[in-house]
């Protein structure tokens, strides 16, 4: 098999021209990158803390409220929980992705809380979770 030397010329003339086009743009970020230090936006000391205790907030509710996780700020938040609500309560994630599963623990076995039973229960978690984080962190 034999390769036409045009082609090869080609290739490599088109090899140089992305160089040369990713020269450029590796150099249009770089002075876009100090033209743009004067645009700086800065928040204070408390909203960046806010903005820290609701990422920990939301991780401790998206990830560990489900989890046999033994932390103590959520095993505080469950007992919390259990008191405001006056059940025990499980969570799981079901195989199906459907997202967090809430289950009542009652005497006569175990049940899945109503649609309306949730919205009140995660604004609540929401909350306590919120203030949990922001009573430990320094």
């Amino acid at each position: 098999m034999t390769i036409n030397p045009f082609l090869v010329k080609a290739v490599v003339r088109t090899y140089d021209q992305h160089q040369d086009v990713g020269r450029r743009i590796a150099r249009f970020k770089k002075y876009m990158d100090h033209a743009g230090q004067g645009d700086s936006i800065s928040i204070s000391q408390e909203a960046k803390r806010h903005q820290l205790v609701e990422k920990i907030a939301h991780e401790i509710v998206d990830n560990l409220i489900g989890s046999d996780n033994a932390n103590p700020i959520v095993h505080e938040i469950r007992q919390q929980l259990g008191k405001e609500f006056g059940y025990d309560l499980a969570f799981r994630y079901p195989s199906d992705g459907t997202g967090l599963q809430i289950l009542k623990k009652t005497d006569s076995g175990v049940a899945t809380i109503t649609n309306g039973e949730k919205d009140v229960f995660m604004r609540r978690l929401w909350e306590i979770t919120l203030t949990r984080v922001d009573e430990t962190m320094l």
